[in-house]
């Protein structure tokens, strides 16, 4: 099979739309059939550790549906069946869970209980971990003909949701190679097989006929890494890709709305306010920031409405939180600045943020505030900002971790020991709540938890949540069954199919 050139060593040459069609080396106007029902799928960011599943590129391998982890999570975070059928809590601190008969990986192998304990404990031993088994001590052994028992060193009650972190696939014996590699090719489980890598340019997958569930309908997929925001939104507007992830905002308003699809993101741009030194210190005045910002300004005028206004820390990526949701009791009331001057941060990686910056520096200002603005990339400011060195900074933060839970989110960010305390918060309620609902297994009654935690942290008006970012997809109008999802984990599943065309017409038809 030929393997079309990828998208983004033209993207620095584009003197006009055709170039970059060229880059794909077909015609603009092909359809499913003449291209043997494969979907070309353009994506942001290129392998960073040669695919590896112990890596943040195993989010790849999970989008592209060729490897599989134990459970996967439903859009509430419950944990639902994948490569293990049930499970259950044996003590406090062990699992037991039953695998899924009659399971081939893509290299011909059997789905065991010993294939499992392999790669999860290369993961609990890889040096650097994966980051859901931060703080997790965890040992595998099997159980049974087709189980695997796994205890940590304490309780857990969401080991079943950690598990299906696609950082702890389950990949062939053969994937696992000396000093630490692990090679995901022909090594997943998934409806589609990942047969080749062409470096940081693009992937090649086929579909798999000996999956256990649904076959794929689609014969394969062509990835192409393309990091130029403008190249990949251009690739959807020119009929040289079928998918596109991540579209900048900026990018689509040029593209035709039918085929631009905004999804919620578990990701919320923050003020976080300093609560141990400086003017912050005064919760009258954190009330009087609280007061001045406007939200829909900002959503307006930075994010172009392609964002939500945000009414708590946790947005409608998780979309229990806003039924949750309580207001809070006797906040601070604010009073007059009387030019007061705090310093206000941010870093420039994010395109957005220095802009909300300009627009929350003109906010504060006219509430009375003197603001002096401070912007860096992060690597150059990140100790700053964890150090206490800055009155407010701006922060785009990631919700909810690979559990698809937040409270590791909430304990990092707002309890007295947390790792990423910008806000230099100590409040022993907080941290009694936090612990508490860590304790609580995952289900309405820790969701319910979790949103009382939210209430007291908003009540001290360390953090002003401020927006929801959206991530915009891009899908071609002929493309049916492409995922949408707030956790970045699918994206090309087995349901993923080309629609067929009535040549009379030219209308598309499911």
């Amino acid at each position: 099979m030929s393997f079309r050139m990828p998208l983004w060593p033209c993207a620095g040459l584009l003197t006009a739309l055709f170039l970059l069609a060229g880059c794909f080396n077909e015609p603009a106007q092909t359809t499913a059939d003449n291209r043997q029902n494969r979907l070309r799928l353009a994506m942001l960011q290129p392998p960073r550790s040669a695919l590896t599943p112990l890596s943040d590129d195993a989010f790849k391998l999970s989008r592209w549906s060729t490897a599989e982890t134990l459970v996967v999570l439903d859009k509430l975070g419950e944990a639902k069946p994948a490569l293990a059928t049930t499970w259950q809590q044996i003590d406090s601190n062990s699992w037991r869970f039953e695998l899924r008969p009659n399971v081939r990986f893509h290299d011909g192998s059997a789905l065991t209980p010993a294939s499992v304990v392999n790669s999860l404990e290369v993961a609990a031993h890889a040096s650097p971990k994966p980051r859901i088994l931060d703080g997790v001590k965890l040992e595998v052994k099997t159980d049974g003909e087709n189980g695997v028992l796994i205890t940590t060193a304490r309780p857990d009650p969401l080991l079943p949701q950690r598990l299906s972190s696609p950082q702890l696939a389950i990949l062939a014996a053969g994937a696992y190679q000396a000093n630490g590699v692990v090679n995901p090719i022909n090594s997943g489980s998934g409806p589609f097989v990942l047969r080749s890598v062409n470096g940081t340019s693009g992937a090649t997958l086929e579909r798999f006929d000996g999956y256990w569930g649904n076959k794929a309908k689609l014969a394969g997929i062509d990835v192409s890494f393309v990091p130029d925001g403008t190249a990949r939104a251009a690739a959807l507007r020119t009929d040289s890709a079928d998918v596109v992830e991540a579209i900048p905002v900026s990018q689509a308003p040029l593209l035709d709305p039918a085929r631009v699809h905004e999804v919620p993101m578990p990701r919320t741009n923050t003020l976080y306010l300093n609560t141990k030194r400086g003017v912050m210190q005064d919760p009258e005045l954190r009330a009087a920031v609280r007061e001045a910002i406007n939200r829909q300004q900002l959503v307006d005028n930075v994010y172009e409405k392609r964002a939500d206004v945000a009414k708590g820390l946790l947005g409608p990526a998780l979309p229990w939180a806003a039924a949750l949701r309580q207001p809070v009791a006797n906040p601070a009331r604010p009073k007059d600045p009387q030019g007061a001057v705090i310093t206000l941060a941010t870093f420039s990686d994010r395109a957005e943020l220095p802009e909300v910056a300009v627009y929350l520096a003109q906010q504060l200002t006219a509430a009375g505030f003197t603001v002096k603005q401070v912007v860096r990339e992060y690597s150059q400011i990140e100790a700053d900002a964890l150090a206490g060195k800055f009155d407010a900074f701006i922060l785009s933060r990631a919700t909810v971790l690979d559990s698809g839970d937040p409270v590791a989110y909430l304990y990092s960010d707002f309890s007295c020991e947390g790792s990423f305390n910008i806000s230099q918060l100590c409040r022993p309620e907080i941290d009694r709540a936090l612990q508490q609902v860590a304790a609580i297994p995952a289900g309405e009654k820790r969701r319910v938890a979790i949103m009382q935690a939210e209430n007291l942290i908003l009540a001290t008006d360390a953090a002003i949540p401020m927006l929801h970012e959206r991530v915009i997809q891009g899908e071609s109008d002929s493309v049916r069954g492409v995922l949408r999802d707030p956790r970045e984990r699918t994206l090309i599943g087995s349901d993923t199919y080309f629609a067929t065309v009535n040549e009379k017409t030219g209308n598309v038809a499911d």
